[in-house]
């Protein structure tokens, strides 16, 4: 890593000093306009950094390991296990948890003890980026604001729709004034898609709101990798159609719909496979709610690519999404996508162009749009073409150093104005 220039180094001087033992005050922190991502030294919080796979930690991987390639210092703080889903990029420390009741294999970060606390402090960051908002997060954003460090989360799902998955509809308010809470303390958040930037920014979570989108692996994604063999040992013929889900198997992801959206297909009596790639908690429920359907379970790397690249279409009824990783990798796979009219999809399916963006629930409306590219092989092929050519527009080298520009300004902005005072929004 390069050296720091002049004002990070006067930075780091100031490190051992001031009441919280970080930083003696906000008039320390001088940054000049020509740093760059060399100078960056970021501390990331997660509540699931590798112990489960998932698109928000994919992402939070691709953007550690992008920093390191640039030349900045990462340093990542996470719940931890035994058994991780894969090898984390850069350095991860693991931070007190318990596991999720109900759902055991996502564990929930408790605090920020003092042996985290100096490992942050010998780490000397120049900026915090948390990632999801539990008690780990909530500390991670007091922490910052203790030792006058800049602060930025990036939003990855919507919690506040979580309760109404599991009959608990009316705690969506408490959840959202919490969340409101904890985005208001941050100098800026970062929603992967425009629509979930307009929702955040319509919900009054913080003033400044940024776009930090995902990118497509094209070598992995794409209309080359389907693969008739493949298909047809699964029991599929090469003229059946195929309605494709990919993802976590949990409720919040629309399986009920999807479900009541395949049984109208079929008393309609309009030929389809159903071919459900993914694992979770609710696979059992699934299958039982669609015995007909092919189960692949988890796949990934390649094998999820020729997984996508074999269907026909992609539904994903969820509204649970701020930016639609699969529905991403579906268009680069070339496949029409029906999707829910929600956030992440909004900013990425064109209604009546690369597929159908259908109102939350409407299942009549679903089994219409997936009833016609079952019929129509040539409507079918036109909206995949589309999705494939839109879907060029995402790489992940280029969204991530958007973030790292984003990353310098909010630093920028810190010093020049002090501690983050409270949010104007109202």
């Amino acid at each position: 890593m390069n050296a720091p220039r002049q004002g990070l180094a006067h930075l780091h001087a100031a490190a051992s000093t001031g009441s919280a033992g970080f930083l003696r005050s906000a008039d320390e922190f001088l940054i000049d306009d020509a740093m760059d991502v060399t100078d960056l030294r970021v501390a990331i919080f997660s509540g699931n950094y590798n112990y489960v796979r998932d698109g928000a930690n994919q992402a939070l991987n691709r953007l550690a390991d992008y920093l390191l390639r640039q030349g900045a210092a990462v340093r990542v703080y996470s719940p931890t296990t035994k058994t991780p889903a894969f090898e984390p990029k850069g350095d991860l420390v693991s931070v007190p948890a318990l596991p999720i009741p109900g759902r055991s294999e996502y564990r929930i970060g408790l605090a920020l003890p003092p042996s985290v606390r100096r490992d942050l402090k010998a780490f000397r960051p120049t900026i915090f980026h948390v990632a999801s908002p539990e008690f780990t997060g909530h500390r991670a954003v007091t922490l910052a604001r203790d030792w006058d460090l800049p602060v930025v989360a990036s939003v990855h799902t919507r919690f506040e729709t979580y309760p109404r998955y599991y009959g608990l509809a009316f705690l969506e308010p408490v959840v959202l004034a919490i969340l409101r809470r904890f985005y208001r303390r941050c100098d800026a958040i970062f929603a992967p898609s425009d629509s979930m930037a307009q929702l955040l920014r319509d919900q009054r979570m913080n003033y400044d709101v940024g776009i930090w989108t995902r990118g497509i692996d094209r070598e992995v994604f794409n209309p080359g990798r389907r693969d008739l063999q493949w298909r047809r040992s699964l029991g599929i013929a090469d003229e059946d159609v195929v309605i494709g889900f990919t993802g976590r198997l949990v409720m919040e992801k629309g399986l009920d719909v999807f479900s009541d959206t395949i049984d109208r297909l079929r008393r309609r009596e309009i030929p389809h496979k159903v071919l459900i790639v993914g694992e979770g908690p609710a696979r059992d429920w699934f299958e039982q709610r669609l015995p007909d359907a092919i189960f692949t379970g988890f796949q990934s790397g390649p094998d999820l690519g020729r997984a996508v690249a074999s269907m026909d279409m992609l539904f994903n009824p969820s509204v649970t999404e701020t930016f639609g990783n699969v529905t991403l990798e579906a268009m680069a796979a070339g496949l029409p996508v029906v999707a829910a009219r929600a956030t992440g999809s909004e900013s990425l399916v064109e209604d009546g162009v690369t597929g159908r963006l259908v109102r939350p629930g409407a299942i009549h409306i679903f089994c219409e749009a997936l009833g016609r590219y079952c019929r129509d092989a040539d409507v079918r092929r036109a909206a995949g073409a589309a999705g494939e050519a839109a879907s060029r527009r995402y790489g992940w080298d280029e969204v991530n150093q958007e973030l790292v520009d984003s990353y310098l300004r909010v630093i920028r902005q810190h010093s020049q104005g002090g501690r983050q005072r409270p949010s104007p929004v109202p």
